[in-house]
């Protein structure tokens, strides 16, 4: 009876901080994921105020957390739209991938972490966060700008990626040889092309079988199948976030908004103690001795971001100011940078603290770049000295909107 009461008391206290901290956030037009990682600072070991009794069923909800975050990441995009992402926009994943994952990958290196630290770092410093992305867009009102097709198909690409990624990370973090993780990559995209192909051909079929006019059995259907997924994938070693992305991707419109409405609030309740566990398991005395690192890579990998955003608006025709909004968008990291250095902090402790510092500091940056980047790049191009001081840039009168 002590124990259950002790896990109500401080499972209250903690969705109760979370509220106050998310409603602080709205307010000041601000990401509330820095304010979810100091919360679970203060709320781990070596913090103000320690858990005991909650922290197991802390671990549950943030594993749930993770699932949810990319079944919502899934149900955004339709197979057909992410083949044509795939056609068109490969050349942007590529040079957003060179850029991005080697300055994390010579930074471990460089730390003497080792090959397979240098693996998941990389991954911490190349994925932009979705979720501050897009409400960075809506916040600034820039979702029918040209550019933000361009935005959506490099972070599109990124999620692909993580299908591969994923499962190639979790086979290294847990020793398998190098024929046991051929395997499991082979797995992994034997299970993607299925699960594309699938939702190609068949997906009416999936939906009609999953749809329900009652929200609480559409809720219950795809809630449990989900899970159910994500557990069988988890058991092959495929990662259980791609599961869930997958099952995602294959309902179709109708039953994938219907899906979106009723798990949202879900998503954000169990996102939220997903980021609280992983604070809980960073010791604040860590992180002061690696926050320069984190710093120096966040300045390196903001200025990579920068250039990937605006190669890829520059490839496709985006006049000079979007191709600054594009790379400025791009620059914020959240949770998928968490989920990975989640998974490498027990191969490597080191990981957690420094991808909790740089995290903080690149999702604190990111909604400053999105609004300044494009503002600070054109007051320097005009007083650049092979331009007249007194010349009206052409991009001055550049419509917001499409079709503005």
């Amino acid at each position: 009876m002590h124990n259950t009461t002790a896990l109500l008391i401080e499972l209250g206290a903690i969705i109760l901080a979370l509220g106050l901290l998310g409603r602080f956030a709205g307010r000041v037009g601000f990401s509330p994921i820095p304010l979810y990682l100091l919360a679970g600072l203060a709320f781990g070991h070596g913090g103000i105020l320690p858990l005991q009794a909650s922290e197991e069923f802390v671990a549950t909800g943030a594993e749930i957390g993770v699932i949810l975050l990319l079944l919502m990441l899934g149900l955004e995009y339709s197979a057909s739209s992410l083949v044509t992402t795939l056609k068109t926009q490969y050349p942007s994943g590529a040079v957003d991938f060179v850029l991005n994952a080697a300055p994390g990958a010579i930074a471990a290196l460089l730390l003497g972490w080792g090959p397979v630290a240098a693996v998941a770092l990389a991954g911490v410093t190349w994925i932009s966060s979705s979720g501050v992305i897009a409400k960075v867009l809506g916040d600034l009102g820039r979702t029918g700008n040209r550019e933000t097709p361009v935005i959506l198909g490099v972070l599109v690409m990124e999620d692909l990626a993580m299908a591969v990624y994923l499962p190639i990370l979790t086979a290294l973090l847990a020793g398998v040889s190098l024929a046991g993780g051929s395997v499991t990559l082979l797995i992994s995209l034997g299970t993607v092309g299925a699960v594309l192909y699938i939702a190609l051909r068949h997906g009416r079929i999936v939906s009609r079988a999953v749809s329900s006019d009652n929200a609480e059995m559409l809720l219950l259907v795809v809630l449990g199948l989900t899970l159910l997924v994500a557990g069988v994938a988890q058991h092959l070693q495929v990662s259980a976030a791609v599961g869930a992305f997958l099952v995602g991707i294959a309902l179709s419109e109708e039953v994938a908004e219907g899906a979106h409405g009723l798990l949202s609030p879900l998503r954000d309740l169990f996102a939220a103690v997903f980021f609280v566990f992983f604070g809980l398991h960073t010791d604040p005395a860590d992180i002061p001795p690696v926050l320069l690192p984190a710093l120096a890579l966040a300045v390196v990998t903001m200025l990579t971001k920068i250039a990937t955003g605006w190669w890829a608006a520059r490839r496709a025709g985006i006049p000079s100011k979007g191709r600054w909004r594009t790379g400025g968008t791009l620059v914020a990291r959240g949770e998928f940078s968490i989920v990975i250095a989640g998974l490498a902090v027990g191969t490597e402790p080191r990981i957690g603290p420094l991808a909790t510092a740089y995290v903080l500091i690149l999702v604190v940056l990111g909604p400053l770049t999105a609004r300044w980047t494009e503002p600070l790049a054109s007051r320097l191009t005009r007083r650049s000295p092979d331009k007249p001081q007194n010349t009206t840039p052409v991009d001055q009168s550049e419509p917001v909107h499409a079709g503005g």
